[in-house]
């Protein structure tokens, strides 16, 4: 069982990060929420959609 995340969790414990980097944090956090609900109010642009490439048969360079 990996218990990486119950080390980090108590290093923060001890060590908490500053005010400062966490409003960076949430402020990253409330970014990609927004870009989120845009995507999801408007739709994903056409655009932005990668054309189907069909793959390369193998052993031709």
């Amino acid at each position: 069982m990996n218990f990486n995340w119950l080390m980090r969790m108590s290093r923060w414990a001890r060590n908490p990060p500053s005010e400062k980097r966490v409003k960076y944090m949430l402020l990253i956090v409330a970014a990609c929420l927004t870009l989120w609900a845009i995507e999801q109010f408007f739709g994903w642009p056409e655009a932005l959609t990668p054309n189907q490439v069909r793959p390369r048969p193998i052993g031709i360079n």
